[in-house]
């Protein structure tokens, strides 16, 4: 997924399956510095990480460094540094879903990484994976599972449990709240890659930890009214509990940003900073 159009790779071979949802991102604009999109932006885009990053390839690099300043893996790797967790459970392409404690493998498999929607399995991304103390749920398939994720996650001892669920998957979060009560263990559910979300997501979403707004509608206009904290403008990631208030300023200090923090109604928007 890439700006809300869905991508098939194929021996590093791109295409583009339907027109992207969003016409403008300014993270798109910061990273690459396209000021529109369309179906042959979304190839380039792609391209890029591919020919640069090796993304969805055997060569695929790993980078520790923060690209943006409130991606989730940002925000996790933090947390997971600090100790509120003990376990993240996040998607890498070529491998489906993982679970490892390194913070900076957290980081490094979603630096650059966007909604992965399927995925095959590739050896040597699954064996780097490994190397920096990762768990693939299911090396054979790559499969993606959130839940199953989390239970293999509590079947290890983890605790404090960090899950990161796609917009488009959001019917799994009810089941990993189920899950939470059910195994005694607490769950920091984030939901990223939102762009896609529809009506009938609103109430999974709505029982997020945090939510990351993307070029999302519903988020902005339903879900974010109800946040109690807000990281970011162009591409705002709203705290809906506690939980996920106490990572994000978790995150901020952490960073070394110059930061200035005020009360306002939520969403808190600046015309033109948002995708459009």
């Amino acid at each position: 997924m890439c700006c809300g159009a869905q991508v098939e790779i194929v021996n590093s071979e791109v295409k583009v399956l339907e027109e992207p949802r969003t016409k403008r991102c300014p993270l798109s604009t910061n990273l690459y510095g396209y000021e529109t999109i369309d179906k042959e932006t979304v190839k380039n885009i792609v391209t890029r990480r591919i020919e640069k990053r090796g993304f969805a390839s055997k060569n695929r690099v790993f980078i520790t460094e923060p690209l943006v300043p409130f991606g989730a893996s940002e925000i996790i790797m933090s947390c997971l540094e600090e100790g509120l967790f003990d376990c993240a459970i996040t998607v890498c392409e070529g491998a489906g879903t993982i679970l490892t404690s390194n913070p900076k493998l957290v980081q490094m498999i979603g630096a650059f990484l966007t909604g992965i929607i399927e995925t095959t399995p590739i050896p040597e991304i699954i064996e780097k994976l490994k190397a920096h103390g990762g768990t693939i749920l299911d090396e054979e398939k790559a499969l993606i599972d959130q839940v199953r994720g989390v239970e293999l996650a509590a079947q290890k001892g983890f605790k404090k449990i960090a899950v990161t669920v796609a917009g488009f998957r959001s019917w799994e979060i009810p089941k990993i709240r189920d899950l939470e009560q059910t195994l005694n263990v607490n769950v920091t559910v984030m939901s990223v890659c939102t762009t896609r979300s529809r009506d009938q997501d609103l109430k999974n979403l709505m029982l997020s930890d945090l939510v990351w707004a993307c070029n999302s509608k519903i988020v902005r206009e339903k879900i974010a009214p109800h946040a109690i904290f807000q990281l970011g403008i162009s591409i705002p990631v709203l705290a809906l509990t506690e939980r996920g208030r106490k990572a994000l300023l978790i995150h901020l200090m952490k960073t070394r940003d110059t930061i200035v923090a005020f009360r306002a109604k939520m969403p808190y928007l600046v015309l033109g900073k948002t995708p459009q």
